[in-house]
């Protein structure tokens, strides 16, 4: 059964404040009511038309940000007028108010914004850069992903996913590339988020750092190896899926091909390799890392080997 993917819909403005507000710089500047308001899409929206009172294309389903444009438009309408537009924009449903570069939102304002219970928070931080910032850490909350059933390391740069049937030496040849100066990422548990046009794989928080190792148990990987041998998570830039030696023969042996592996619809580069007993199969992933490295720079052994050769038939040797 293929693994099931996790959609969000939305997030609450609680989730935002509670993940958030230490790295945006929230603070809350109206009372706390409408937490449970939901953010439907992952963007930032300033109401500069809106305040001007055009809402045809008001992007009512996104955070509300007021920044030094905004708020100097508000102070040169007249109070009855400033008030009315802004009350048309709380009529809309917006998810919450978030007010940049440590400005304040006058009173009068602020008891319409607590009349429609929608929240109001204050930012130090730079109006673009709060846009930057948020929209970044947005998409990532609301990124589709999905959970794998796998070990997850980084190879010298190079995010390798290792799969296989349970028992096939997943966690071994992790510890193999532990050894070899790899770093680890996830162990049985593999979750990998669609975000910003890439995969990326991370650990749940409670299993972090830690591996499972048939016959020893539960071990600390930054206690064996330090703490430059674990990482949050990487980029997935490479599969791999641990065979049975008597699939051998369905291995493919000479590269030609770039075979692929579907992940939340994106094709990543795919290996198969046998594993036997006495085969160090955590070198072998090492050099399909390396090969990989090698292809991404415009060079293939593979097909400099088939050019070698085709040059040799055309010769006559």
């Amino acid at each position: 059964m293929p693994p099931r993917v996790r959609a969000v819909a939305s997030i609450t403005i609680e989730k935002l404040f509670e993940n958030h507000a230490e790295a945006l710089g929230l603070v809350r500047l109206g009372e706390r009511v409408g937490d449970d308001r939901p953010i439907y899409e992952p963007a930032m929206n300033r109401p500069g038309l809106a305040l001007a009172g055009f809402f045809s294309y008001f992007a009512w389903k996104r955070v509300q940000v007021l920044g030094y444009s905004e708020l100097s438009y508000l102070r040169k309408l007249p109070e009855a007028m400033r008030i009315d537009r802004f009350r048309r924009m709380c009529d809309r449903n917006i998810p919450c108010l978030v007010v940049a570069r440590g400005a304040i939102l006058e009173d009068a304002l602020m008891t319409v914004a607590n009349e429609h219970e929608i929240p109001v928070f204050g930012t130090s931080q730079v109006t673009m850069n709060f846009l930057n910032t948020a929209t970044i850490r947005l998409e990532h909350d609301f990124a589709p992903s999905v959970t794998l059933h796998g070990c997850m390391v980084d190879m010298r740069g190079v995010g390798v996913l290792i799969i296989g049937k349970s028992g096939s030496g997943k966690s071994e040849t992790a510890i193999g590339l532990l050894e070899r100066g790899a770093s680890l990422v996830a162990d049985d548990m593999v979750r990998v988020k669609y975000v910003g046009g890439e995969l990326v794989a991370s650990s749940p928080d409670l299993s972090r750092g830690y591996m499972e190792i048939r016959g020893i148990g539960i071990v600390n990987v930054a206690n064996l190896y330090g703490l430059a041998s674990i990482r949050p998570d990487k980029r997935l830039d490479l599969v791999i899926m641990l065979k049975p030696h008597a699939d051998l023969n369905e291995v493919d042996r000479l590269g030609m091909q770039q075979k692929t592996y579907e992940i939340l619809g994106q094709h990543v580069p795919h290996v198969e390799i046998p594993v036997a007993p006495g085969r160090d199969t955590a070198r072998m992933v090492t050099i399909a890392a390396l090969d990989l490295q090698l292809r991404r720079l415009g060079y293939n052994m593979a097909d400099e080997f088939n050019q070698r050769l085709l040059n040799h038939m055309a010769l006559g040797k």
